[in-house]
């Protein structure tokens, strides 16, 4: 699962399968910003969750 791109702003998300955890990374202009963790259930997140937990980020700050 690739990065994110919206405007200015890139979401890399990571994750651990043994864990069912993860973490989006919020970039910038390349520096890093803050850290979205989420769980998930299953062998990998599925993408529309992601998208939901980007889109979320993204409405509430206007981007």
């Amino acid at each position: 699962m690739g990065a994110i791109d919206r405007g200015e702003y890139r979401f890399q998300p990571e994750f651990s399968v043994i864990k069912q955890n993860g973490a989006i990374h919020v970039y910038h202009k390349g520096e890093f910003v803050e850290e979205l963790k989420f769980e998930f259930k299953g062998s990998f997140p599925k993408h529309d969750q992601i998208e939901e937990i980007v889109d979320d980020y993204c409405d509430k700050r206007e981007i």
